[in-house]
């Protein structure tokens, strides 16, 4: 006979202010990596993690992965099938978050792609943005926070 476990589960995880939820991304950290110590920040490096992510730059995930970089120089004008891209990826891999917008906008001439994703987080119904801005000059820039951009 099936033995059948009933598991708890906690929501949001960040319950214990001094316990880890995850690793923040991008690794910048002046050790070897940032922790996060919130559902919303861990959500947002999620979020990060699967859009500045290549797709085949994963092992094992050929598939994971935006590839917003892919993005900047191709001359496209329809946005339509990036947007898919983000919400399809973002579907499969953050879960735990529900897009509410995605904005494009891509500058044929000067080459600069500009990313606004607004999401809330499923777990405790709280609202946030990612903006990230891709120019040739300047690289990326990327803003994080709540509210319009």
């Amino acid at each position: 006979m099936a033995n059948v476990r009933n598991y708890i589960q906690i929501n949001p995880i960040d319950t214990d202010q001094d316990r880890a939820v995850g690793v923040s991304v991008p690794f910048d950290g002046s050790g070897v990596f940032n922790s996060t110590y919130t559902t919303q920040e861990q959500m947002k490096s999620n979020m990060l993690n699967v859009l500045l992510t290549e797709p085949g730059e994963r092992v094992f995930k050929p598939d994971f992965g935006v590839g917003l970089r892919n993005y900047l120089f191709e001359s496209f004008t329809d946005t339509k099938s990036l947007e898919d891209r983000i919400n399809d990826q973002v579907e499969i891999h953050v879960p735990q978050v529900e897009l509410t917008n995605v904005k494009l906008q891509k500058d044929p001439n000067s080459h600069e792609l500009n990313v606004s994703i607004f999401y809330k987080v499923i777990a405790n119904n709280e609202s946030d943005a990612i903006k990230i801005n891709f120019s040739p000059d300047e690289g990326q820039n990327i803003s994080l926070g709540t509210g319009e951009y």
